[in-house]
């Protein structure tokens, strides 16, 4: 298929190291050692000289978030160039020994450096405040307040070592088997070994006979598999119940919670609000779509069917390329600068090779270096739109990189904006080029069907994650039961206008997100309401939204949600806040029915 598509780039991974062999590398292992013995050796223990040394004290404290600062992003490069190497042929033993190597490597060295936040963390508030004060210091105030959020969950230096040490042989290694079983995983489709990646698109296709047969056949290789998948998630649920319970957490998704900086009851509100509007949403829209394909009941490999007669022309890369810049253009010359590095560079790898993992993701690397982008292109109109997305989050990440490695981290909540919102433009780019009625309605039932697959299935998949870690504490869970849970929460979500088959049960199994970030999910429930609100105000209100929105971006974890959004006049605290970003997917449905 990629020979229809033209010449997909490929990254170029020589900004970070020419190779795994590379001198350079070794080199940067050698300073990185160096660098943590020293670091060690001038502060462990010396933080606060006592209360008539603040000066010094500043002093001291300036010094060393400036090193520590430097030390996380030549871990950061150094670790980022091993992933990027490896996922794009997991298959390859070479690479995922080099990758293991790697990591277990600067796992060892970086244990070094966990008493630095550990010991920040056992500074009275009053003396912190103080030395906060600082006008160079104070601007690290909200990362101070951040990692002081986990003071009632810290470990002591050494079990916090034990802790990272065995990362690598407990959720990191079950991380990696995952990866490796599922990107190197073959589906007998029409008689040819395929990917799972090339088979899961053909449920993209208008021909029902290809779409059943690739439901079938993946779901028949998943099922094949179940019982390693089983394992896994058990694993995965346990080792988090273990972490959790000397954290003392009072539940699964708390540590997700702090780690968003967002407040659980925000979360409850944004939860309960897309159940009650899953009659509103989903149910309705999945009803509509079966009348579209003359059908009583949508079948399981129909969900992400096109509509008939929807142009099935495949979008090549340049014209995918074009569509993209140009949206992001329409909105921000300054942001389409940026958009178009990622091309020019060779940031991003977009071709579907043997042994690439499936999905897509933007990695940030360092804030000394620049994202890069990782795609499985393949034409379709959804492609185009995870290009955007990715690029969303691309740009976000080199806005935000001038805060420094401390400071620059988002949220996921708030870092979905960003490339929910590129998602946007891009939808609205292609509805302008749009001609008749016919390809106005194609395309709005595509949106539709992204924002539900964004909102309502995400959240559906959040209560499979709090129900799975919930049951997993009673001991450990049957292929069964867990399938059973998936059903549970499936049907709920899309409603009786599909007709679940019988190995519908076992998709759970290649969802990337519950292995390797519990409770991930609701962050593009979260950031896709909060686009829906926000473009409605660039719509309405676009004067100075621009900039105000590239200081959002440019704030990265900087600052606090509340005090992101008040700009806009918006509150994510807000239960309304949510029933109004959900109530766009409701009007575009209405707006499907007059048209259809």
């Amino acid at each position: 298929m990629s020979d229809n598509l033209g010449k997909l780039p490929q990254w170029n991974l020589s900004d970070l190291y020419e190779s795994p062999n590379s001198d350079q590398f070794n080199k940067d292992f050698e300073e990185l050692q160096a660098k943590v013995n020293d670091f060690e050796d001038t502060y462990k223990g010396n933080i606060l000289l006592g209360d008539s040394d603040y000066k010094e004290s500043i002093k001291l404290l300036k010094e060393s978030l400036k090193s520590y600062e430097d030390l996380i992003n030549l871990i950061g490069k150094l670790s980022a160039y091993s992933t990027l190497y490896h996922v794009t042929n997991t298959g390859e033993p070479d690479r995922s020994k080099f990758y293991g190597d790697t990591h277990t490597r600067i796992t060892e060295i970086s244990n070094k450096v966990i008493f630095y936040e550990l010991e920040l963390n056992k500074l009275p508030d009053d003396i912190l405040n103080k030395l906060l004060t600082d006008k160079d210091l104070i601007r690290y105030k909200p990362w101070f307040e951040n990692i002081r959020k986990y003071q009632p969950h810290q470990l002591t230096d050494e079990l916090e070592k034990v802790f990272q040490d065995k990362s690598i042989t407990s959720f990191n290694a079950w991380n990696r088997l995952f990866d490796q079983t599922i990107s190197n995983m073959k589906v007998n489709l029409d008689g040819n070994l395929t990917s799972l990646e090339e088979a899961l698109n053909q449920l993209l296709s208008n021909k029902e006979e290809k779409r059943k047969a690739a439901f079938l056949s993946v779901s028949s290789k998943l099922q094949e598999n179940i019982s390693l998948f089983t394992h896994i998630m058990n694993t995965i649920c346990q080792d988090k119940a273990i972490s959790d319970k000397w954290r003392k957490y009072s539940n699964p998704e708390q540590s997700r919670h702090l780690a968003n900086n967002i407040e659980p009851e925000v979360i409850n509100a944004l939860v309960g609000s897309v159940e009650r509007n899953y009659k509103n949403t989903s149910h309705r829209y999945y009803a509509l779509k079966a009348k579209l394909l003359n059908k009583t009941q949508l079948e399981s490999w129909d969900r992400n069917a096109p509509l008939p007669d929807a142009n099935t022309k495949l979008i090549d890369w340049n014209e995918a390329k074009e569509i993209v810049i140009e949206a992001y253009e329409e909105f921000s010359v300054d942001i389409a600068i940026i958009v178009k590095k990622f091309f020019d560079n060779n940031w991003i790898d977009a071709r579907i090779n043997e042994g690439k993992v499936n999905g897509a993701f933007a990695h940030p690397v360092t804030t000394d270096t620049h994202p890069y982008i990782l795609l499985n292109y393949q034409g379709k109109p959804r492609d185009v739109m995870t290009l955007a997305h990715e690029l969303g989050h691309g740009v976000h990440q080199v806005l935000a990189s001038d805060l420094g490695p401390l400071l620059s981290d988002t949220p996921l909540t708030l870092a979905e904006t960003a490339s929910v919102f590129g998602e946007m433009l891009t939808y609205k780019k292609l509805v302008r080029k749009t001609e008749n009625n016919l390809e106005r309605k194609i395309l709005l039932a595509s949106k539709i069907e992204d924002m539900i697959n964004t909102v309502v299935r995400q959240i559906s998949f959040f209560k499979f994650e709090q129900l799975i870690h919930q049951n997993r504490k009673a001991g450990e869970l049957t292929g069964d039961d867990i399938n059973n849970i998936w059903i549970e929460t499936q049907s709920a979500s899309l409603g009786p206008a599909i007709n679940m088959h019988e190995q519908h049960k076992y998709l759970w199994a290649y969802i990337p997100h519950f292995i390797h970030s519990p409770f991930y999910v609701y962050a593009y429930a979260f950031g896709d309401c909060l686009v829906n609100s926000l473009y409605s105000i660039y719509e309405n209100q676009p004067s100075n939204f621009v900039d105000k929105y590239m200081n959002l971006l440019s704030s990265g974890g900087s600052k606090h949600h509340k005090d992101l959004l008040r700009p806009f006049g918006l509150d994510a605290s807000d239960p309304n806040f949510w029933d109004s970003g959900i109530s766009l997917i409701s009007r575009m449905i209405d707006e499907l029915e007059k048209i259809s």
